[in-house]
């Protein structure tokens, strides 16, 4: 009893009861078995790219209500949540902003976790529109284009008012929704603000027009009270949280629905695809064609200057500022996306083979260094002359060798691939004499397994090399030899 953490003594049974809560965490910290292995060197690129954007004093603070044009143009904060729970913040990010726009992939997905995709799809599309996201049109089935959208995002509100639970109050429907806004959160901060509520619905003639407009088409399901409905629709977008738990929502996505900080599965995995898909293709207002072929990630801004940020399996990120462009999205929250992409490869396409040398911080240390080494000496070995092409395209170390000292030039040699062995000489430059553990050059390899030609190729090759001072001699014939296929 009493005294400090550092000071008191922990016996078994204590311990035990200690990480009992969290042993499958702990578990995976002590085996270096996080999505993030080098987590710590990791945010130091995010907190590189914080300092970096930070500078940006580009875009204009939302003014259509007093609330967001009061906010602080310099405030500027960056949260990052692995699925493994790993947590990593800087800047202003516990300040608290209302959602906003933000709101409408979660209100999305509690729809279709509820109702189930059917019945969702059956009111709302999946279509990127084209247009303003508050402009007063439909798609072709007279249906919203999106719930990216202020009029699919409206009615995804009146889904949820009307059809799950519908004996429910507004009030109650209000505690509904943010009580699971909250699991998505992991129970951390998740408020309201009512005074952006009261000027939200006070300043919203076109979203009042949009609500109309839809009634006119029938868009609505059966009981569907408006006035109701556009309060619950304000009060989503008037909910209140910060960049820390707004990462561990976008960490809920990440994980395939399942909160990373409290393990409960909260949406189901189809529900997530469609909400994902839909962030990536309409997330970013009238950017977000630009958006997915710059940046390639699933993401939803709001006028608020947050932004959420998916990364699938990996990590939700959380960014605010409110400065926004002209097209109503944070100006720094674009810009740090466009540098993590850059230099990590977080892109949707950038895993294609030989695309990219970006980093990718879900592999270890040696990893990447090792897959590498196995690609190109496999390579080597069974004589695959296109496949050490594509890897000198791609910007690979020709001269990697294996824990023996072993260079793809070793194989070729031993297993007497000459077209592969003049490849690797004339067109990758590699040293023609390395030796690998016991002192064997190329050389010695292909004269130990009898590889006539390769033997005659090499000694040509050191021959016409100049020694030093002396000027370059010319390349050794190879008519004898195979010719480069």
């Amino acid at each position: 009893e009493g005294g400090s953490p550092e000071t008191q003594k922990l016996n078994r049974e204590t311990f035990k009861t200690v990480v009992s809560g969290n042993l499958v965490l702990i578990s995976r910290a002590f085996r270096n078995n996080f999505i993030i292995p080098d987590f710590q060197g990791f945010t130091k690129y995010i907190e590189e790219f914080y300092w970096k954007c930070k500078t940006n004093s580009e875009g204009k603070v939302a003014s259509y209500i007093p609330q967001l044009a009061r906010m602080n143009p310099d405030y500027w904060g960056i949260s990052v949540c692995t699925i493994d729970g790993q947590r990593f913040s800087i800047g202003d990010a516990t300040i608290p902003f209302t959602l906003q726009s933000c709101s409408k992939p979660l209100t999305y997905g509690i729809a279709l976790e509820t109702l189930g995709q059917e019945v969702v799809h059956g009111f709302v599309g999946q279509e990127p529109s084209g247009r303003n996201f508050n402009e007063l049109v439909l798609d072709h089935n007279k249906k919203p284009h999106n719930p990216m959208i202020n009029a699919g995002a409206i009615l995804v509100c009146s889904l949820l008012k009307t059809l799950v639970e519908a004996e429910m109050t507004l009030a109650e429907k209000f505690d509904y929704t943010m009580n699971y806004f909250r699991r998505l959160a992991g129970g951390e901060y998740l408020g309201f603000n009512n005074a952006v509520f009261l000027s939200e619905r006070e300043a919203a003639d076109r979203n009042y027009a949009l609500g109309f407009y839809m009634r006119e088409h029938k868009c609505y399901p059966d009981k569907t009270n408006l006035k109701e409905c556009m309060d619950f629709y304000f009060q989503c977008c008037s909910m209140e949280a910060n960049c820390e738990s707004m990462s561990v929502m976008a960490a809920t996505l990440a994980n395939g629905g399942i909160c990373p900080i409290t393990e409960e599965k909260v949406l189901r995995p189809d529900s997530i695809r469609d909400v994902l898909s839909l962030m990536h293709s309409c997330g970013m207002y009238d950017y977000s064609g630009q958006f997915a072929f710059k940046v390639g990630l699933p993401a939803k801004s709001g006028v608020s200057g947050g932004m959420l940020i998916v990364i699938p399996n990996v990590m939700g990120i959380c960014t605010w500022s409110p400065p926004l462009d002209f097209m109503g999205n944070s100006c720094r929250g674009v810009q740090f996306c466009e540098e993590l992409v850059t230099v990590f490869n977080f892109h949707r396409y950038d895993n294609l083979k030989h695309a990219t040398n970006k980093k990718d911080p879900r592999r270890h240390k040696y990893e990447t260094k090792g897959l590498s080494i196995v690609n190109l000496l496999f390579s080597a070995a069974s004589g695959d002359l296109a496949a050490l092409r594509r890897h000198k395209l791609s910007g690979m170390d020709m001269t990697l060798c294996d824990y023996d000292g072993r260079t793809a030039l070793h194989l070729c040699a031993a297993e007497g691939h000459l077209h592969c062995v003049i490849f690797m000489l004339e067109q990758c430059g590699v040293p023609h004499n390395s030796k690998d553990r016991w002192g064997n050059t190329p050389l010695n390899e292909a004269m130990t397994f009898g590889r006539v030609q390769v033997v005659h190729y090499l000694k040509e090759w050191a021959k016409g090399l100049p020694s030093e001072g002396e000027p370059d001699k010319p390349i050794p014939s190879v008519e004898a030899t195979s010719p480069l296929p």
